[in-house]
């Protein structure tokens, strides 16, 4: 996507400002959250950014206006994904196929998403110095409502009593975001080699029945 350009298009086959504009918002947000990663908020410029998306500068700060505004669109964007993997908690009744489809979900995201990961996990270790209004209202509500659907699986005794509710949540985060946040030292545990496709779908399945199995359920 990042060679193409998303002007020069055929008559027959005109483009709105509007599909352009999202293009290019995507194609930013993907090389920034890459350069955040890599060198954080302040080691970051809007030029790197611009050089990884191979688009002009100009068009940074056209769509984004200042790095730190590009950087929290970052983040929400993250965020926005994980949460709606948690959607299963509401749509699923069973905890058993809620767990399930979430668990897998944050793998995938780990693996598609491996450096917007990254970026939240600098941002939080640092004290989440521009996302800490996000964490108290929107990340909150989120996990209170993620809480709230466990501790009824609780009293409905469909699962085991896992305690504080927050406690399986977290296993669940720092399990799926190590595939993306140490994906270094993934490799090098694996000899030296990235996990191919096969391998890593293996292990999404091995740590979703770790994961049913530690609320007592069969995978």
């Amino acid at each position: 996507m990042g060679n193409v350009s998303v002007v020069a298009k055929s008559k027959h086959n005109p483009r709105s400002k509007e599909s352009i504009r999202e293009e290019n918002e995507l194609i930013i947000l993907a090389a920034a959250e890459k350069v955040f990663a890599m060198h954080g908020l302040k080691g970051s410029t809007t030029m790197q950014i611009a050089d990884t998306a191979k688009l002009p500068k100009s068009n940074i700060h056209y769509y984004f206006h200042t790095k730190l505004n590009l950087y929290r669109c970052v983040l929400e964007s993250i965020l926005i994904d994980w949460m709606k993997a948690a959607d299963t908690f509401n749509t699923f009744d069973e905890p058993r196929e809620a767990i399930r489809y979430y668990v897998g979900a944050k793998m995938d995201l780990s693996r598609t998403r491996p450096f917007g990961s990254k970026v939240w996990a600098n941002e939080i270790i640092s004290g989440a110095p521009e996302m800490e209004e996000i964490l108290s209202s929107k990340l909150k509500k989120w996990v209170d409502s993620c809480v709230s659907s466990i501790n009824k699986w609780i009293e409905l005794k469909k699962i085991i009593n896992v305690g504080d509710a927050h406690t399986l949540l977290y296993m669940i985060w720092a399990t799926t975001q190590h595939y993306a946040d140490f994906d270094y030292q993934v490799m090098i545990l694996n000899n030296g080699k990235k996990l191919t496709d096969q391998e890593f779908e293996e292990k999404k399945q091995q740590v979703i029945d770790l994961v049913l199995r530690s609320v007592g359920l069969n995978p």
